[in-house]
């Protein structure tokens, strides 16, 4: 079942969001050579403290972290750890915020430092995807119109569209329906009605889409060790058009 938003939820929403986006904001000032994804972590947690608000990960079915830490080859659910980030690495912080039990939830793709031409046109191109895939997230459009959106332009640059993982409705709980695929047909899938709230967050990767997952059973990973990146934002289906919730 779809969970319909009133404006008042949805501005609720938008208050957890802003909070989201100002961590993120100065995680960017954070992520350099030598800084570990652990305090990254540490930091976001006591950030969301002075501010009201929870981590919503922490805790959800037994994850010990604030943020998911996914770097390089990982594409999403890395554990955040005390290995510092090297120069060159391609770094996903991923985090969910409670703000009086309303959620809001973003991932960012960061460089760490010099990276690679490909590093780059792989986090301009997802983050490009997204923007592509939120301008389709209209009433009266399907979901297979932001899914194509996303999937037609990231195959054109050259890469490819991970299948396994996908977004998804949020409100009060962290997953709820529908389920936001990042590929698809245009003019297939449920249609978007006003109050609609739902992430959009393509990961992007540099080879196959195909994924698999460490022994934690939580790292999922590219199955030919080609680097992933991902954005994610919380978006508001409105009768004003698309809003994003998770941005300043």
């Amino acid at each position: 079942m779809i969970i319909i938003k009133s404006k008042q939820e949805i501005a609720k929403m938008r208050e957890a969001g802003i909070i989201l986006a100002r961590c993120h904001q100065e995680i960017a000032k954070r992520i350099k050579p030598g800084v570990t994804s652990w305090e990254i972590d540490q930091f976001v947690e006591k950030f969301l403290e002075e501010n009201g608000a929870t981590p919503e990960q922490k805790g959800f079915h037994g994850y010990e972290y604030a943020t998911c830490a996914s770097v390089n080859d990982v594409i999403c659910h890395g554990f955040p750890k005390k290995e510092p980030l090297r120069d060159g690495d391609i770094v996903t912080i991923d985090m969910v915020v409670n703000l009086d039990g309303w959620l809001a939830d973003s991932a960012w793709s960061y460089k760490v430092g010099n990276v690679s031409a490909t590093a780059d046109k792989l986090l301009r191109v997802t983050k490009e995807s997204l923007m592509r895939g939120i301008e389709q997230a209209r009433i009266g459009n399907r979901m297979g119109d932001v899914g194509y959106a996303i999937q037609s332009y990231a195959e054109a640059e050259g890469f490819s569209v991970v299948r396994d993982f996908v977004g998804h409705g949020i409100g009060q709980s962290m997953h709820e329906e529908p389920q936001v695929p990042h590929y698809g047909h245009q003019g297939k899938g449920i249609r978007f009605t006003e109050g609609m709230v739902i992430t959009i967050e393509p990961m992007i990767n540099e080879f196959a889409y195909q994924s698999k997952t460490d022994p934690d059973g939580w790292t999922a990973r590219t199955l030919d060790g080609g680097l992933s990146a991902q954005y994610e934002h919380t978006i508001a289906i409105t009768s004003e058009g698309p809003v994003i919730l998770t941005q300043l």
